[in-house]
This record gives C-alpha cells, structure tokens and sequence, in this order.
C-alpha cells in the first residue's frame, strides 16, 4: 500500500490535530444524518409549551380533580407551559379568584391528618411539604385537644394500664413523638389512669 492512499486520512488526522476533537469536518459524510438524528431526539423532548387560553384551561382541569397548594399549582403547570412568567401571573390570579386557596388545602391537611393519628408537629410538617404557612390554620391547632387525641392512640396501641416499666414507657413516647406530638402532651397521655366514667 502507498501512502497515497491514505492522503484523505491523514488530511483528516490533521484537520483534528488543528481544530480539535469536536470540530465538524467537512468530509465526514455522517455529519448531517447526526445532526437530523440530535434535532429529532430534542424536539421529541420538548415540552408540550402550552400558553394562553389551553395554559388556562388546563389550571381549572387540574383543580377539579384536587386541591393544590400554591406552590404546587405552580409547579404542576411549569412542567407544561411555554413560559414560567405566565405561569405565575395565572396562579396570582387564580388565587386571587379563589380558585385557588391555601386556606382550603390547609384546612384539607388538617382534617386528614388528624383522621390519621398526626400530631401538629406532623401536620406542620405536612403543609411544609406543600409550602403552606401553618398560621393559616393556628387557631385550629389551638383549639385542638391534643392530650385526647394522644391519649386515645396511647390506649389503641398499648392499653389502659400505666407502665411502670422504663422500656414501655421509653417505646410509648417514642411511638408518640413519630406520630408528631410535644413531649408534654405525651407525658400527661402515657400517665394518665382509666377512667370508667369515661365508657358512661
């Protein structure tokens, strides 16, 4: 073999020599299929880009199958529209129509967690999450009887009877204090005796 060749490699080696690695050649016969094939890849990508009246329609479609929190709201649309300005200026304005309120998702928080068992320390934790202020719903977690409700989970999960044992009563508080309750509430509803009055 002579090296003539090889001209068209050696051109090639050179041409990357002094233009670098990712500097297109213009003898590379693949240059534009590779191209077509990136461009097609991208737009397959891309985001619906919904703006307008379809970016508005779409906010009431998602609020009618559940409530969201502002920041939600935001996010669950961001993930769709062409642009996050509008995005913003749309929830502004659904919130201030009330189609849209933290106050109702705080509310739905409460309600729900403390159908489960949670404490207000899991509850604020909860509307964290969702990025909702917990003095939307301050006086509902005043007005709470906490010590009830954390005694009435105490009886559920271990009884009536007042442990004396420090390892009963270590999982006892432990079991509360997972379920989002203060330390006091706990230590009245882990000592608090059985009342037969309570079952008149």
């Amino acid at each position: 073999m002579t090296d003539s060749k090889f001209s068209k490699i050696i051109d090639y080696e050179a041409l990357k020599a002094q233009y670098g690695e990712n500097e297109p050649s213009s003898q590379n016969p693949f240059s534009h299929t590779d191209d077509a094939l990136s461009f097609n890849a991208q737009e397959s990508t891309q985001k619906p880009g919904l703006k307008g009246s379809r970016l508005r329609s779409y906010a009431f479609a998602v609020l009618t199958r559940k409530e969201y929190s502002k920041a939600e709201l935001i996010e669950k649309l961001a993930l769709y529209a062409e642009n996050r300005q509008e995005v913003l200026e749309l929830v502004d304005e659904l919130s201030n129509q009330h189609y849209q309120s933290d106050q109702r998702v705080a509310e739905i928080v409460l309600s729900s967690q403390k159908r489960k068992g949670k404490g207000p320390n899991r509850i604020k934790l909860a509307l964290k999450t969702k990025k909702i202020d917990s003095q939307l719903i301050q006086e509902e977690l005043k007005e709470t009887n906490w010590a009830e409700q954390a005694y009435q989970l105490k009886v559920k999960k271990f009884g009536t009877n007042v442990e004396k044992d420090p390892k009963i009563k270590a999982k006892q508080i432990r079991f509360l204090m997972y379920r989002g309750f203060e330390m006091d509430t706990i230590i009245q509803a882990i000592n608090r005796k059985f009342d037969e009055d309570e079952l008149g």
